[in-house]
């Protein structure tokens, strides 16, 4: 699963489209466009979709990101224009997935799938679709049904907590401080902070491993667990290798959430 091909756009259905710039605020010291931004720009542009659908008007409910994929062919710099193009690429009983690409006048091409929970807003617990989620956007999922079940597994000698004896455990734990901008009006982490936590990881090492420069196509992966609430202390627990960089969010006796770095 970790290396499935992302679905190509639709020829029928539902495509939002939107144009958008590479701001200072988006680009690292390289001018490369970071990953926290291309995941301010997916919710931007995801919360444009679904206003300008009407769905947020018909009782679209509460949606929460579970796994985000990011293929960054050819890195976005700072200052170009980008074309965005967003449509839902498949449906499960009470989730569904967001494909988005962007394509820069430069050249800059990346390519996202994020897999989203439907929940309902008194219980915050799992719905089905609604009616009008599939009259809006069941054209362009094409009638793909896709999975809800996890792509990346737990850190090395990790049981429902670091068990002594079960393994060598991750070469590098690093603390992670959060910080007030880092949490959003859900009151917990933004999903494009945790992002963050990976830029800091390849900004510690820019020459080696995995890493989204000009020439090197980067998957990224990663998966969200129930959030990270305010007041947190949050770990990494890191392994790299010549080709991979895995990371887990750890906070006290659980894994917050997941995400994995490979060569393409």
């Amino acid at each position: 699963m970790i290396d499935e091909p992302l679905v190509p756009q639709p020829e029928k259905g539902r495509v939002f489209r939107a144009r958008r710039r590479v701001r200072l605020a988006d680009a690292a010291p390289s001018e490369r466009m970071r990953f926290d931004a291309f995941a301010r720009f997916l919710q931007d542009i995801g919360n444009d979709d679904t206003a300008d659908s009407g769905l947020d008007d018909l009782g679209g409910g509460i949606w929460v990101v579970r796994r985000a994929v990011v293929d960054v062919l050819v890195p976005p710099r700072w200052g170009e224009w980008l074309d965005m193009a967003t449509w839902c690429a498949g449906t499960g009983g009470r989730w569904a997935e967001r494909r988005l690409t962007l394509r820069g006048e430069d050249g800059g091409h990346v390519e996202t799938s994020t897999l989203w929970v439907h929940l309902r807003p008194e219980t915050l617990a799992p719905a089905r679709l609604p009616a009008a989620f599939m009259e809006i956007y069941g054209e362009a999922a094409g009638g793909r049904r896709i999975s809800a079940s996890h792509w990346l597994g737990s850190p090395p000698g990790w049981r429902n907590g670091p068990v002594p004896g079960t393994g060598p455990g991750p070469a590098e734990r690093i603390a992670w401080p959060l910080r007030a901008v880092d949490y959003d009006v859900m009151r917990h982490v933004n999903n494009a902070a945790y992002w963050a936590a990976i830029e800091e990881l390849l900004a510690v090492h820019p020459k080696s491993g995995p890493h989204p420069r000009r020439g090197t196509a980067v998957r990224a992966i990663l998966e969200y667990g129930p959030g990270i609430a305010p007041g947190a202390a949050v770990e990494l627990l890191v392994e790299r290798t010549d080709t991979s960089l895995d990371v887990w969010f750890a906070v006290d006796d659980r894994i917050a959430a997941s995400a994995r770095l490979v060569e393409l």
